[in-house]
């Protein structure tokens, strides 16, 4: 009878290891099968271990289950087992960087423990007397290492068991009381815990450091992007300016061509009918000086004098003399086409200026939503808090600290005391209005007066076409036609509160060298309905690039 492996499943021979590594080891040597053999009763044995078994015995019995056999078995080595076993000692044999085990013969299993008493490494299989012999179970062992000698003392042949901090190395016991006498020791291991928790505090600061290092690979990264993206926006506005500079000027170039030769054609013109009718005089004298040579060889006495007198008065002719013919100047007529092309160009190019400055405070977008705790009572506000306006009935609300008591206003809910933020209104339809931003600590309850100074900064619309900044003297606007949207930007650090017509792409007002203590809230007022005339509410819009460009 045979023992046959049967192949198993991942999982399986995961689970099974170490069941199926006793299998393959013979229970004289203890030792995994070399040249496997089995005996008629199915237990397997090394060849050469059970031939010494037997030779050593008067009878040949199975070492395991005790069965005898009469005869003296016919062993052969089992073929099967045999490449099961090669393929185990392939798989359990010590790769390159492992240590192998010191007492495997042939193929050297990978060592799982080495002895610093025995100065040998040991697989698992080599390993087990340490583990079950009294006298073997003293030694120390430690993790598998290579070279163990370079662990022994080389002038004492001893184990290198101390640390000396004097000499900061390590010394065997003979050391401490030779050549390291009066030195300052510690074992071993009490050094190894101090080193490793340097090692492990060095390893969190390099780790941190790395961490610091791929943080900012990442801000270069994101800078380069950055920097990259503007730099596409770059090369597209300029591709954009310059084409319309090149469709200026080609405009323009083409016109002082049509003027220059509508002047010339308008002086040809001239010229024909000056040319024309002198030529008709001409032809008109030319005959009647044929009439005068024909009469004046007249020998007919009687039809000269009866001639004479109507061929006397000269035919009805312009007199030149005082005629002047004025060809057009055309000096300065480049000049100043030039001069209108640069005006031309200076009016697009800040128009362009001005739809970048737009575009990149544009990057500053933020989502806002109005702030029904602060809703004056008369403020109807949308579900979505994108929409106001002032209704016709005053509604019953508490009056909380924060709530405009007075007038038609209301702030956004969210607030900022540092960086950069920017916001659209669409203003469509109205015929009053204010916009901006006030700090935290304005005065809600009594009246209020929009300035700088009580912690306003707005714009706003009066009358259906008066627009004013609300500085603290009232600068008059003029903007014609009125905005539809309005962008409002603050720079928080730089004290900067700007408000744009999103449309047009133009600047309404700057407020310049603001100082802003408390938070900023953004600060709508759709003003009173007005009969109806005023309706039309506010709408916080997202922000589409685009419009401003296709405008």
């Amino acid at each position: 009878m045979f023992l046959f492996f049967l192949p198993q499943s991942a999982d399986m021979s995961a689970a099974s290891n170490l069941r199926s590594e006793d299998q393959f080891l013979c229970s004289i040597c203890l030792d995994v099968f070399t040249d496997p053999v089995s005996t008629p009763c199915g237990h397997n044995f090394c060849k050469t271990c059970i031939s010494q078994h037997w030779d050593m015995n008067q009878s040949c019995q199975c070492p395991m289950c005790k069965e005898t056999f009469s005869t003296r078995p016919q062993l052969r080595v089992n073929t099967f087992i045999s490449e099961m076993v090669a393929q185990f000692r392939q798989q359990q044999a010590a790769k390159p960087g492992e240590v192998p085990c010191d007492v495997c013969t042939g193929t050297r299993l990978k060592a799982l423990k080495s002895c610093l008493v025995c100065q040998t490494s040991y697989c698992q299989t080599h390993l087990e007397p340490h583990l079950t012999v009294k006298r073997l179970k003293r030694h120390q062992l430690i993790d598998a290492v290579e070279n163990l000698e370079g662990r022994m003392c080389t002038k004492h042949d001893k184990l290198l068991e101390l640390f000396c901090k004097t000499d900061q190395t390590c010394v065997c016991m003979l050391c401490s009381v030779l050549d390291h006498k009066n030195h300052e020791f510690v074992p071993l291991r009490e050094e190894y815990e101090g080193k490793k928790a340097e090692l492990e505090k060095t390893e969190a600061e390099i780790q941190q450091m790395i961490q610091k290092r791929r943080l900012k690979i990442q801000e270069i990264t994101e800078s380069v992007k950055m920097s990259k993206d503007a730099a596409d926006r770059q090369k597209a506005e300029g591709v954009q300016v310059f084409t319309a500079l090149m469709e200026s000027v080609e405009r323009r170039l083409k016109e002082l061509m049509k003027e220059i030769e509508d002047k010339q054609e308008t002086t040809e013109k001239q010229a024909e009918g000056l040319i024309k009718d002198l030529e008709q005089e001409i032809s008109e004298l030319m005959e009647r000086s044929s009439e005068v040579e024909q009469l004046s060889r007249s020998e007919d006495h009687l039809h000269l004098l009866q001639s004479f007198s109507s061929l006397k008065a000269a035919p009805p002719t312009k007199d030149w003399t005082e005629v002047r013919f004025h060809p057009p100047s055309y000096e300065g007529t480049v000049g100043r086409a030039v001069d209108q092309l640069q005006e031309t160009i200076r009016k697009l190019m800040k128009k362009k200026l001005l739809e970048a400055e737009l575009q990149r405070v544009q990057q500053y977008e933020v989502d806002v939503t109005l702030d029904p705790d602060t809703a004056n009572s008369w403020l109807i506000l949308s579900d979505d808090g994108k929409q106001v306006y002032c209704g016709d009935v005053r509604k019953n609300l508490p009056d909380n600290p924060e709530r405009f008591s007075r007038y038609a206003m209301v702030l956004g809910e969210q607030s900022f005391s540092s960086g950069r933020f920017y916001f659209e209104v669409q203003v469509k339809g109205k015929t009053e209005w204010t916009l901006g931003v006030a700090t935290e600590s304005i005065n809600r309850k009594g009246k209020v007066t929009l300035c700088p100074r009580n912690g306003f900064w707005t714009v706003w619309l009066r009358n259906g076409n008066e627009y004013k900044a609300r500085a603290e003297s009232p600068v008059d606007l003029c903007l014609h036609p009125g905005p539809e949207k309005v962008g409002v930007f603050v720079d928080f650090e730089e004290g900067l509160v700007s408000f744009y017509d999103v449309g047009a792409a133009a600047l309404i007002y700057s407020f310049t060298g603001c100082s802003f203590t408390h938070k900023l809230h953004p600060y709508f007022s759709p003003s009173l309905n007005d009969g109806g005339k005023n309706s039309a509410p506010l709408i916080i819009c997202p922000v589409n690039q685009t419009e401003s460009i296709n405008n």
